[in-house]
């Protein structure tokens, strides 16, 4: 029997890499068009989107307000009639010859206007039970004393290194920042 060859696969190489420093030069200048041309081709499109937008929204409008006008007239009627329609106040949903209508109860939710002074009163009057207090490791005094958490279990300080491209771009008199 014959040993099979271990063959391994990587994808073949497609980075340029410039050779010297002109080159390398060369290639931040072309990065530098290429980002100024990304930036106007994103523009022009944004542009585009919004005037198709426009178009659409136009269209669309008599319909909403005609959609909203009759949605408050089935209300109205239903409202009036809802002992009739719903048998009694038996059932929540009633259904008609084109579609049906109901009735739904949105969840109860808890709205409070002046937090701080909520609080106040409910500690004063002991009703900590409301108060919900959460407990999370405190990450930037961790980074201004990283010597007092070297030695504890699941705690570490991570930072790397970026490389960046700037290229050189002038700005025109009186553009904004």
């Amino acid at each position: 029997m014959t040993a099979k060859k271990t063959r391994i696969k990587t994808a073949a190489a497609t980075a340029f890499v410039p050779q010297t420093r002109e080159q390398t030069a060369e290639a931040i200048r072309e990065i530098g068009e290429r980002q100024r041309e990304l930036t106007r081709l994103t523009a022009d499109m944004n542009d585009e989107l919004a005037r198709v937008k426009e178009r659409w929204e136009i269209q669309a409008e008599p319909h909403k307000s005609r959609i909203e006008m009759l949605t408050k007239g089935v209300q109205t009627w239903c409202e009036a009639n809802r002992d009739q329609i719903t048998n009694g106040g038996k059932v929540k949903t009633a259904a008609l010859t084109t579609g049906e209508v109901a009735w739904r109860m949105r969840p109860p939710s808890v709205r409070v206007v002046g937090a701080e002074a909520v609080l106040d009163l409910l500690r004063r009057l002991g009703l900590t039970r409301f108060i919900r207090t959460k407990d999370e490791v405190n990450k930037e005094a961790i980074l201004n004393e990283p010597e007092a958490v070297a030695t504890v279990p699941g705690i570490s300080i991570q930072q790397g290194e970026d490389f960046v491209v700037v290229p050189f771009e002038a700005e025109l008199a009186g553009e904004a920042a």
